[in-house]
């Protein structure tokens, strides 16, 4: 690549950092030194790529191997896409500047629905064919991993393997085969059938789906001995052994969470019946005490951060957490080292927690009651009450705090105008428990923010059979909510919901879908999440050009029976155990945490000693 040129590019582009690499604790080899190149992609820009705890862990990881060298490439934003289809500049890495399609493999993680049309972009940027079907020897394997990849369907025509569950020991197995595939010179589709055999690998080229005449799936069956009936995800089992970065790298620009990410546990015991991520990161396992100081020294002493964030679904379940808090603060308060909780349940959180981490300074208070009501509550088996956050907020009103957060979800299953009314109701519990607090005690200033997402139904939830409201009625009780909500104290935010029903779509869909992605982005789709970017249209004009109803995914209710597009992994909860929570979840029972008590979730089946 002509590094002037680029240079040059860089400089009439917005945030030209996010290209320039070069950062603190980037790492750098001779790629003459190496038999295989990585490109780890991230489909959404630098900012936010660089906020995601599974890049850093796998970045660094692969590129502790002698024979690999891992390195980041990012979405370029529209002016930089721009220009570097003026000037014919392939998609490029930040470490080397070298194209893509040099490399062995380019791994997406797929960690939005909407971020789909940007890896067709980035596969078109870099010269290197959509569909695999097309790419011959000598191009690169993609492979895509995350939490979408748990029904990779719609993107089945452009990946060429699929990573299911945790990557850090997958990965090694899987480039240790490259590494002797690569030697041998056999042919593409020979590495395809023996990267099938590793367990948590799909290669969907291997499976075929029939369909019914209704549009509902018949079968999906292997179509080669190589492949297994069903995929079972990885999981890390031991996570004091697995690998942890003790460096990682510290951009030259702001990124959405610019600080040190320090992983308690994985896994979520709850049981919150939306939830995709607390029923596939199942079983939880914890990382011990001791070894969780010893990381964080490390990483605060190689990048200098004075923000740490203790990160996992449901940080404040931590068992050891109040202990840990203690001692966090006691070792870097005077490196004026801040502790934050991303994800706060308002049961368990404890004043002494908050009168901790103010100690250093203020991180933001977020809670997430989900639902207005105790009855809908009950429904998802979100286990919090209105007096938990009646307490919670009064503490952390008392200890300083005077901006609270709280995230709701509108058109959950069974939802009703009570429901809706709820949220109002909770919003100004909060407004009228921070003036309950005496005056010389509270801060001035209150500010009580309201957000609310969309439900959409995910694969491997209770609700993967649930309808999605249509977007007309989602609209209609945004608006509701915007006139109950009127107040000075309150700020109210709110997800489009065109963009949900989209990802809706996506979330439960098949491989037609595939061609309506490839339209889309045809029309300029990408960037989808971005709402400045959306374009409804094109992807309407796209659904139409293929004679498929979308409304057929989003707003269809599914079948007991019915297979659905990913019966065929297996991501350790059992579709029965699924089905019984969704019918406790109709008569509005709850299940009680599995640490107290098994739910018989069948994830006991991936291996002894992990519940």
């Amino acid at each position: 690549m002509d590094k002037l040129l680029l240079d040059k590019i860089m400089g009439q582009v917005s945030k030209p950092a996010r290209y320039m690499g070069n950062e603190y604790n980037m790492v750098e080899k001779d790629p003459d030194d190496v038999n295989i190149r990585f490109a780890f992609a991230f489909p959404d820009v630098y900012e936010v790529g660089m906020s995601h705890l599974g890049m850093k862990i796998l970045y660094h990881l692969i590129n502790e191997r002698k024979d690999t060298y891992c390195e980041r490439v990012f979405a370029p934003w529209v002016d930089m896409e721009e220009k570097m289809r003026e000037n014919n500049i392939s998609l490029f890495t930040l470490e080397t500047k070298d194209p893509v399609s040099k490399f062995d493999f380019i791994g997406f993680t797929l960690q939005y629905e909407m971020s789909y049309t940007n890896i067709l972009n980035m596969l078109d940027l870099a010269g290197i064919p959509l569909k695999a079907e097309d790419r011959e020897e000598g191009h690169p394997f993609v492979i895509a991993g995350g939490p979408c990849a748990y029904n990779a369907e719609p993107l089945a025509d452009f990946v060429d393997l699929v990573a299911l569950g945790e990557g850090e020991e997958l990965i090694g197995e899987l480039l240790d085969l490259y590494a002797d595939w690569k030697a041998s010179g056999q042919s593409r589709i020979s590495f395809l059938e023996q990267a099938a055999r590793i367990p948590g690998i799909y290669v969907p080229r291997l499976y075929d789906v029939k369909y019914q005449e209704d549009g509902r799936i018949l079968s999906v069956k292997p179509n080669t001995k190589a492949a297994p009936e069903r995929i079972t995800k990885r999981i890390v089992k031991d996570m004091d052994k697995v690998f942890y970065p003790e460096k990682i790298i510290v951009p030259f620009m702001d990124i959405v969470h610019d600080r040190i990410m320090l992983e308690l546990f994985r896994g979520c015991t709850r049981g919150c019946r939306f939830c995709q991520a607390g029923m596939i990161y199942r079983p939880i396992r914890e990382r011990n005490l001791d070894r969780l100081l010893e990381l964080a020294e490390r990483l605060v002493h190689s990048t200098g951060y004075e923000e740490m964030s203790l990160s996992s679904l449901s940080s404040s379940d931590y068992s050891q957490l109040e202990e840990l808090v203690k001692q966090l603060m006691e070792r870097f308060s005077h490196n004026r080292v801040a502790l934050s909780l991303p994800s706060l349940r308002l049961d368990s959180f404890a004043k002494e927690f908050i009168q901790e981490m103010q100690k250093v300074r203020k991180t933001g208070l977020t809670f997430a009651p989900e639902a207005g009501t105790q009855r809908l509550r009950d429904v998802i088996n979100k286990g919090v009450t209105r007096e938990d956050l009646a307490n919670t907020v009064t503490d952390a009103f008392r200890s300083g705090w005077n901006s609270i957060k709280l995230y709701f979800m509108i058109g959950l299953p069974t939802e009703t105008e009570e429901d809706l009314q709820g949220i109002a109701e909770l919003a100004k519990l909060v407004v009228d428990s921070y003036f309950q607090v005496d005056r010389e005690i509270r801060q001035k200033g209150l500010n009580v923010t309201v957000s609310t997402s969309s439900f959409v139904p995910k694969p491997f939830t209770p609700f993967q059979w649930e309808p999605q409201d249509p977007i007309d009625l989602l609209r209609e009780k945004q608006q509701y909510l915007k006139n109950a909500l009127r107040s000075k104290y309150i700020e109210y935010n709110w997800h489009d919901p065109e963009v949900s029903f989209l990802e809706a779509v996506f979330a439960r869909g098949d491989r037609r879908l595939g061609n309506v992605l490839l339209s889309a982005w045809r029309k300029g789709a990408r960037f989808d999440g971005w709402a400045e970017h959306f374009k409804m249209d094109a992807w309407m004009e796209a659904f139409g050009e293929n004679n498929i109803m979308p409304e057929f995914y989003a707003n269809r209710k599914r079948e007991k029976d019915e297979i659905l597009p990913w019966d065929h992994i297996d991501a350790g909860v059992s579709k029965a155990f699924l089905w019984k929570e969704w019918q406790k979840a109709l008569k509005g029972q709850t299940t009680q945490d599995c640490r107290v008590n098994c739910t018989g979730c069948g994830v006991s089946r991936l291996g002894e000693g992990l519940c």
